[in-house]
């Protein structure tokens, strides 16, 4: 079974792209939304959590307290840098018991934005990219996350890699630009990695 990554900055796509793998039968886990899982359900994170950043991580009821926990780590890159040093480790080892259960899959993707920073690409054996133009993704984004303005927009994505960098990395890539349809690109890209991993 091949273990294949999906990444790209914010606005690029990915998750688009994810579902239409998911469409085709693909197991797709979503790094984003199984961290959040993880931090409120992995009893030794949750500890870690604690003694790193204080007893109001979590609420009385036992609740992450997810907007505390963005507050402390926010325009704080060393905080920020601790966050995920305590959270990647467990969501890769969450990754490999559920890519495990799908051993049956010719495939399984993973969705991560951090998929380069957190060095997770390590336990995959190939990446696909979605790339998109600056302009577009600011238009995207402006439209989505209707509470963000354009700057903070622009800050996320220079905490995150380069566009540039990640297609460099990458041994797929697909162009998510409104010139190019994704679905062939999605297509071919499934042929490719059920036959490989078969």
């Amino acid at each position: 079974m091949l273990k294949i990554g999906i990444t790209g900055g914010i606005g690029t796509g990915k998750t688009i792209v994810s579902r239409l793998f998911a469409v085709l039968g693909v197991p797709v886990y979503d790094a984003d939304t199984r961290a959040k899982w993880v931090m409120h359900h992995n009893q030794a994170l949750r500890e870690e959590l604690l003694k790193a950043f204080g007893p109001a991580t979590f609420s009385d009821a036992g609740e992450l307290d997810r907007a505390y926990l963005a507050g402390m780590v926010f325009n704080n890159p060393q905080r920020l840098e601790l966050l995920n040093s305590l959270v990647h480790p467990h969501v890769g080892t969450d990754f490999d018991v559920w890519a495990a259960s799908h051993a049956n899959k010719p495939y399984v993707l993973k969705e991560a934005a951090l998929l380069f920073e957190s060095e997770s690409w390590r336990q995959l054996d190939e990446v696909i990219t979605v790339s998109s133009p600056l302009e577009l993704r600011i238009k995207r984004l402006l439209k989505r996350d209707t509470h963000r303005t354009e700057a903070d927009i622009k800050a996320i994505m220079d905490r995150q890699l380069s566009e540039e960098e990640k297609m460099k990395r990458a041994q797929h890539i697909i162009y998510n630009d409104d010139k190019q349809l994704i679905i062939p690109q999605v297509l071919a890209l499934h042929e490719q990695f059920s036959k490989a991993g078969a």
